[in-house]
């Protein structure tokens, strides 16, 4: 690899970048240096801006191509300290679409449609807690305090560490599904080679779970997710517990959530109704 790109990388760590943001910045900015077919420091503006170019010509979505612009910027203005080679690039506008959410019923026969138990237990925590899969797979047995009701999350988005909310049935569930499985320490979540669960089976034995309920929802770990935070909304909790409870940093963040609240939008009165209606 470039040593630039290996610098980068060193610079993302000490920013206290994700491993796998770390690994996809390296990743991009290789693809830079491959395009032109020479190193970083001898890469010129207009050969970047050509690769700008092409990038934008490609299939690709919109998050991808933002995804390869923020690498290039953090290359040239952090580690090179050079951001005039990429002031030209305008982050494109990305307009995320509204999550998908599932109805209180739809989480019930998808929770019971999965076979395994430890993909069931997983999919309780990811809904019951509202972690992302990267946090549930990294769970260890000491982190569950049912004494205090808090889950502790050392491996959340960024590396911050936070307390997600262990709720009374959501322990007994953990409490039976260690009893039946009995999984080897430390790790909460054993896959049948004794590794932690990765990302991908997690997703294939949810969505394989889902065409067994009957949903034709696209169901992945972060719509479990997203349906905590929204059935938490729904039954009016404070958007910034929802956001602690989340680990989000902002709380534009959240908002999303706030979009797609059916309840809230079926109880939401139409200033047609508020007039006064005519004698018939």
């Amino acid at each position: 690899m470039d040593k630039t790109i290996e610098q980068m990388g060193q610079d993302l760590a000490l920013g206290g970048y994700a491993v796998s943001t770390r690994a996809s910045y390296c990743t991009l900015a290789q693809e830079l240096v491959e395009y032109v077919g020479k190193p970083v420091v001898e890469i010129t503006r207009e050969q970047i801006r050509a690769f700008v170019d092409a990038t934008m010509a490609r299939p690709l979505s919109m998050p991808s191509k933002l995804q390869r612009f923020c690498a290039l910027r953090f290359l040239y203005r952090k580690t090179l300290g050079q951001p005039e080679m990429v002031s030209f690039i305008k982050a494109p506008k990305v307009h995320p679409p509204l999550p998908v959410v599932l109805s209180p019923d739809e989480v019930y026969r998808l929770l019971y449609a999965i076979c395994d138990p430890c993909y069931r237990a997983m999919a309780m925590v990811m809904y019951g807690a509202g972690l992302r899969i990267t946090e549930v797979t990294s769970l260890k047995v000491s982190d569950i305090d049912g004494a205090r009701g808090v889950i502790r999350v050392h491996h959340g988005k960024g590396g911050k560490p936070r307390e997600a909310k262990l709720s009374p049935s959501l322990y007994q569930w953990l409490r039976r599904y260690w009893a039946q499985m009995r999984p080897p320490m430390p790790y909460l979540f054993v896959n049948d080679r004794g590794g932690t669960p990765f990302g991908p089976t997690v997703r294939r034995a949810l969505k394989k779970a889902a065409q067994r309920a009957g949903i034709t929802k696209r169901v992945t770990p972060h719509a479990l997710r997203h349906s905590f935070a929204t059935h938490l909304l729904e039954e009016g909790a404070d958007i910034r517990v929802v956001g602690a409870l989340l680990g989000h940093a902002s709380l534009s963040t959240t908002t999303r959530y706030a979009r797609v609240t059916e309840k809230l939008v079926r109880e939401a009165p139409s200033p047609l109704d508020l007039l006064p209606q005519p004698h018939r």
